[in-house]
């Protein structure tokens, strides 16, 4: 079992920058594969990043490749989502997702079964 906190969601202007943090529970973080995913107000859940067990291997939505860094802190139990370069269209409700996955790779973005509560960005223009 992992449980998931996300922490770092706020206000910001275009072009500004924010900082997402998971915080997750259990001694096992280290073999759970993890992402970060989206919603905007009417629209679906979307894929944003994902990363490895090991930080070794990423993945990006090509909406963000280049604003966005996805990283972790297995020491820490933490996993990072730095977003620069925000847009309006960046603002959603951003959710940190945990799956485990030891085999190394990353999981397609329906695999993932636990789910934190969720921060609001909200990047104006």
């Amino acid at each position: 079992q992992v449980q998931l906190v996300e922490s770092g969601g706020g206000l910001v202007q275009a072009g500004g920058s924010l900082r997402l943090s998971c915080a997750a529970s259990g001694r096992t973080f280290s073999r759970y594969a993890m992402g970060w995913f989206r919603q905007a107000a009417g629209k679906e859940r979307e894929f944003v990043a994902a990363i490895s067990f090991s930080g070794g291997s990423t993945s990006y939505a090509d909406s963000v490749k280049g604003r966005f860094t996805i990283s972790r802190d297995n020491a820490e139990n933490t996993g990072y989502l730095q977003m620069n370069s925000l847009k309006p269209e960046d603002t959603a409700v951003y959710y940190c997702a945990a799956v485990y996955w030891y085999s190394g790779g990353i999981p397609g973005p329906d695999r993932y079964n636990y789910w934190g509560q969720g921060t609001q960005v909200t990047v104006s223009s």
